[in-house]
């Protein structure tokens, strides 16, 4: 089935050009030109992804992100952020507000069709196992659903697929190293802070407590380690 695209920019030249290039490389693309019309489209058809300009002449694309990362219907719509504002601290900010990926104009067309396929597949490569548990926690793949104790957690697509890969590899020492390849494929330029961010709001949500319930141990100089809610 050919994956449906959905592009968000004002610009048209680069959103014909890029919708163009995507369909060569065998993607369905659909464009608006603005937040408003954005809405519009995601409420009214189904799409596989989302890539998304911040810089929009209605709004800002990350209150978007927002609204669509605290929707049960579109939180794990995969999500890759295209725009001019490359700043480390604007990448950071995308990233913990749930982006899947960041890329900052201007880009090379291969990257963004390379990084688009790498985000399709990580959310196809779940394995063999669709549901795997771990203590109180499980995790469905083919619903893009974890729950503790049988309560939806309600995480973010990269706070699914960091969690996946922890719970599947419970009681292994991972890397950031590892977890960035495994989680994104791509090169980050050493974004470590982002995944330190990412554990972060994954232990909040489990509600974590070292004094009572651990689920995620970090190994000081290694990386990290899911113990399944172990003391």
């Amino acid at each position: 089935m050919t994956p449906r695209i959905l592009l968000i920019d004002d610009d048209t030249r680069l959103a014909s050009m890029v919708a163009e290039y995507l369909g060569h490389s065998g993607f369905e693309v659909e464009t608006a030109g603005s937040l408003a019309a954005g809405r519009g489209k995601l409420a009214a058809g189904h799409y596989d992804a989302l890539v998304l300009d911040l810089m929009l002449p209605d709004g800002d694309g990350l209150d978007l992100c927002r609204e669509l990362r605290s929707e049960s219907r579109t939180r794990h719509l995969p999500l890759l952020m295209l725009t001019a504002r490359g700043e480390p601290m604007d990448r950071i900010v995308g990233l913990e507000l749930g982006a899947d990926d960041y890329l900052p104009k201007p880009f090379e067309p291969r990257e963004l069709v390379a990084r688009m396929q790498a985000v399709l597949r990580r959310l196809d490569s779940h394995g063999a196992a669709d549901v795997v548990r771990a203590g109180p926690v499980e995790v469905n793949w083919p619903a893009r659903r974890a729950t503790l104790d049988g309560r939806d957690l309600q995480l973010t697509t990269a706070e699914f697929q960091l969690l996946g890969l922890l719970v599947r590899h419970r009681g292994r020492v991972l890397t950031r190293e590892r977890i960035l390849d495994e989680t994104r494929g791509l090169d980050w330029e050493a974004y470590d802070r982002s995944i330190d961010v990412l554990v972060s709001r994954l232990r909040q949500k489990l509600g974590d407590d070292s004094r009572r319930q651990t689920f995620i141990k970090t190994v000081r100089g290694a990386g990290y380690s899911f113990t399944g809610g172990d003391a």
